[in-house]
């Protein structure tokens, strides 16, 4: 039989097709016969696009990170500022896909995110971080926003989102008094934190520096395919 003149199988529809399994039935329910059911094709052909199951998530991983939007810089008014947004729009393009959270812990796409990365050290050299401080920003960043959205994403729905919310006023008094005191939501919290961070990383560098100019309307997508660099 000649073979067909287009592939049966397309990447991005795996990867789509994936994506929704898992975000409509949990990660636990995907399996390869399962994707091999929606998409009306059998289990082992799928082994000629990609290595094995894991291939597969690789890319899952890859094609949630790759919705996170690129922060406006005539929206923000500070290079600080900047950073914080483009954490948060992280955090809410993993939440987007919460029963996805999980397998960034083991397939955190670094690779494709190289020209983000890029970008976010020019950035950094634009507002005047010191060169050796650099990747500890970045990586900093990094893992401030994955652990704040796989925290998240960890909750049953509908579970209650205070902070430390189970603290017991007669057994732990000065915790839950902590609680009681606090008026930041998650996200707020979130926020503070990336913004403390940056300032004790880089204390020399004023708040008030503005954002780098950024293009409106990109995502880490946009930048990592070849037309960006």
């Amino acid at each position: 039989m000649p073979r067909p003149a287009s592939p049966l199988i397309r990447y991005d529809a795996v990867i789509a097709t994936s994506l929704h399994i898992i975000d409509t039935e949990g990660l636990d329910a995907f399996s390869l016969p399962r994707l091999a059911r929606a998409l009306n094709v059998r289990a082992p052909s799928l082994y000629h696009h990609f290595a094995d199951k894991a291939d597969i998530l690789r890319g899952v991983a890859r094609a949630v990170v790759a919705e996170t939007p690129m922060p406006d810089s005539a929206g923000v008014p500070n290079w600080i500022e900047w950073f914080v947004a483009l954490s948060l729009n992280f955090r809410v393009a993993v939440l987007r896909h919460r029963n996805a959270a999980p397998l960034l812990l083991q397939f955190m796409p670094r690779d494709i995110l190289i020209r983000t990365y890029e970008q976010s050290a020019r950035f950094l050299a634009e507002v005047g971080v010191p060169r050796e401080r650099r990747v500890l920003v970045l990586d900093g960043l990094d893992k401030l926003a994955l652990s704040a959205a796989i925290t998240e994403a960890s909750r049953e729905p509908g579970e209650s989102r205070e902070l430390f919310g189970t603290a017991d006023p007669a057994t732990e008094p000065t915790l839950a008094d902590a609680v009681a005191c606090n008026h930041r939501s998650p996200e707020e919290i979130f926020a503070d934190t990336v913004r403390s961070f940056l300032r004790g990383a880089v204390p020399e560098v004023p708040d008030d520096v503005p954002a780098p100019r950024q293009t409106p309307g990109q995502t880490v997508a946009d930048l990592s395919s070849p037309a960006a660099s």
